[in-house]
């Protein structure tokens, strides 16, 4: 985490959460979500409408990779300053991009020790690594078939609904919000 998030947290200790305004999809991208966005439906399993607006401020995107974190319930966030920003999640909590060498590395640039493989029913690749969970990110499959031939992956087969609960992530955080009731005008 940044030194300047810490200090800002240390500052304003009591600044309200935020819920399904971030988005993460299954190619490790990041997606604004405003008020409109929400309204249309579910970051995963919704309409490409309501999966939001695609960052591609380079800046911002590292700041949030490097300040991305888990909570205790196993809600991945964005630490934005002295507020948590929620992630709503497509796939997994990381997306893995496999490297020439067979070495992966997360989304957000950090490097991983392979720990074990996983194959779901619909041909998904996930590895749970020392640093988290995640899919195989698409344009690395061909990369991950290599070390499955060679023997270096042996993956287990594993059922995708069970994943969140095995592992220990939440998928949509703003799901578990109370639905707050319309305020009288």
């Amino acid at each position: 985490m940044d030194d300047i998030v810490r200090q800002a947290i240390a500052k304003w200790p009591n600044v309200p959460d935020c819920f399904g305004w971030l988005g993460l999809d299954a190619r490790g991208g990041w997606f604004m979500r405003d008020d409109r966005t929400q309204a249309l439906g579910p970051f995963a399993g919704g309409s490409p409408q309501s999966k939001g607006s695609l960052l591609r401020h380079e800046k911002l995107i590292d700041f949030i990779q490097r300040n991305y974190e888990c909570d205790a319930q196993g809600r991945w966030f964005f630490q934005n300053g002295p507020q948590r920003v929620y992630v709503e999640l497509e796939a997994t909590p990381l997306i893995w991009r496999v490297n020439a060498d067979h070495s992966v590395t997360a989304h957000t640039g950090r490097p991983a020790r392979v720990q074990r493989v996983m194959l779901d029913e619909t041909g998904h690749l996930y590895i749970d690594a020392d640093i988290g969970f995640g899919l195989v990110h698409t344009n690395d499959m061909l990369l991950a078939a290599e070390a499955v031939e060679q023997g270096l992956w042996v993956p287990q087969d594993v059922d995708s609904v069970a994943l969140p609960g095995r592992f220990g992530y939440v998928k949509s955080p703003a799901a578990t919000q109370p639905v707050k009731a319309p305020q009288p005008g």
